[in-house]
């Protein structure tokens, strides 16, 4: 085999490792979503009627995976590129651009729409409450939980 199909095959490969690696980094916030950490806990329940619903926009996680991955990938396809000092020139190209590139992939994979509440408690107090759209449809005037456990909230039926 030649060494620019190696190297294709190497590409192809971590591309495809970066992104299931990627996507077993993404969790739900959603407030019918429980971590396992989450589990086995007492939550404290407050009740409460939803006042306001806002659209929202959860910007996506900002880790080096994104970056990491992104730099091997473009550092390997600018070794790809010429020979002696303009292929060193072009791999560290490759992997500058690669790892700003995935960096940015990771944040709009990972980013999510949500909804702000802003909930009436009957003790009076009102707060706001940002989660994951995870499918509830909740809708102004209806009566929910607040569940907080160590200064998380979620809003639940």
């Amino acid at each position: 085999m030649s060494n620019k199909f190696l190297a294709w095959c190497a590409k192809r490969v971590l591309v495809i490792v970066a992104a299931v690696w990627l996507a077993g980094c993404v969790s739900s916030n959603a407030g019918n979503v429980y971590s396992r950490d989450e589990t086995k806990r007492a939550f404290e329940v407050k009740m409460g009627v939803i006042e306001h619903i806002r659209p929202v926009q959860i910007e996506g996680t900002k880790s080096h995976i994104g970056t990491a991955a992104g730099a091997v990938v473009g550092g390997l396809a600018g070794r790809g590129v010429g020979g002696g000092t303009g292929r060193d020139v072009a791999t560290a190209a490759g992997a500058i651009v690669g790892g700003l590139a995935g960096a940015g992939a990771e944040e709009l994979a990972t980013r999510r729409s949500g909804f702000e509440y802003v909930v009436k408690l009957d003790n009076g107090q009102t707060l706001a409450v940002v989660q994951e759209d995870g499918g509830e449809q909740f809708g102004a005037g209806e009566r929910v939980r607040v569940l907080e456990n160590g200064g998380a909230l979620r809003v639940a039926r």
